[in-house]
């Protein structure tokens, strides 16, 4: 009972001046943010061709042993994975990574579109044609991959390429807006080869 009383007693504070220099608490996490910063080792430099494939090859693992532990279902993994893969330019390995992700995950149209926005992003036309003709076959109700289809073909000036596009389209019988973006193209390419002449390329 008296052990109770007396560690309710309150604690008596000696010297209530405050004190010469006052240290915030955002000075505090900045004083730990360099002492980590400092503790960790320092960067690896790579000097020759069997380090920089120890440093790939670790790298490489690493993303593989991420997506078995999350799953392969997850296509924000693979993704990443792919990408970095497009840094080191090893296009063919990027390719092989989306082409696994797909198999791993054929239900989520974002890996078609993370797909060919690297195949654009890298000037292969061809292989962003042929995933995104996968892309709309398997997703034919996903309006933004036929958009994203239609937009490639009409960049490149490829005007016979992206009707044939929007046709396919139109026979799924889309929303409104999809066919006024088929009319608004028509009424560009109208108005682009000048008046009262309408190409069919």
């Amino acid at each position: 009972m008296a052990k109770t009383e007396l560690s309710a007693r309150p604690v008596r504070v000696k010297n209530k001046t405050p004190a010469p220099i006052q240290i915030t608490a955002e000075q505090i996490l900045r004083e730990q943010a360099k002492s980590d910063s400092l503790s960790r080792p320092p960067a690896s430099q790579i000097t020759d061709e069997i380090e920089l494939g120890q440093y790939l090859d670790k790298k490489r693992k690493n993303f593989e042993n991420l997506i078995r532990r999350v799953g392969p279902t997850n296509p924000a993994a693979w993704t990443n994975y792919a990408r970095w893969e497009e840094s080191q330019h090893d296009f063919a390995r990027a390719r092989s990574v989306f082409e696994r992700a797909l198999s791993a995950h054929r239900f989520d149209h974002t890996l078609f579109l993370n797909y060919a926005a690297f195949e654009m992003r890298n000037k292969f036309l061809n292989h962003a044609r042929n995933v995104w003709d996968r892309a709309v076959s398997v997703f034919p109700r996903v309006d933004q991959l036929w958009y994203k289809y239609a937009h490639l073909e009409e960049m490149i000036g490829n005007t016979s390429g992206a009707r044939r596009v929007f046709d396919q389209w139109m026979r799924w019988e889309p929303d409104r807006e999809a066919w006024l973006s088929y009319v608004r193209f028509e009424l560009g390419m109208r108005r682009s080869n000048g008046p009262g002449r309408f190409s069919r390329d």
